[in-house]
């Protein structure tokens, strides 16, 4: 906190030092409310240590946001910042998601899943 030219506490404006973070929310809310996506829901990866217990999320690779399409095709989306990169296992499970006939990709922002989604859906 730091004060005014009155001596009262002024808030330090917050800055997005997680950019990803806030990616994941566009995109999630892109997901959510587009005509071709019956559900999708974020999938918490990652490790913690609860009391004496090692707890992992997730499985490697595994894709930060779950769903599936209206036509029934399961659907995986890496969300990553602009500056980030993909990693080796992470690239296989999208493209095995592909594979099995789902939909997968990395977005970015909005943008991503809009031009994503519509080429699914072209004949």
């Amino acid at each position: 906190m730091t004060a005014d030219l009155f001596g009262l506490e002024q808030q330090t404006p917050r800055t997005n030092s997680r950019p990803e973070a806030a990616a994941l929310v566009e995109v999630l809310k892109a997901l959510r409310t587009h005509p071709a996506v019956a559900w999708a829901e974020r999938m918490n990866t990652g490790a913690a240590r609860v009391g004496n217990r090692f707890i992992r999320f997730g499985w490697p690779g595994c894709p930060d946001v779950l769903g599936q399409l209206k036509d029934g095709r399961f659907l995986g989306v890496e969300v990553k910042a602009q500056a980030g990169r993909l990693r080796p296992e992470q690239a296989l499970f999208l493209a095995r998601i592909r594979a099995a006939g789902g939909v997968a990709f990395v977005a970015r922002d909005c943008r991503d899943v809009l031009r994503t989604l519509g080429e699914a859906q072209a004949p």
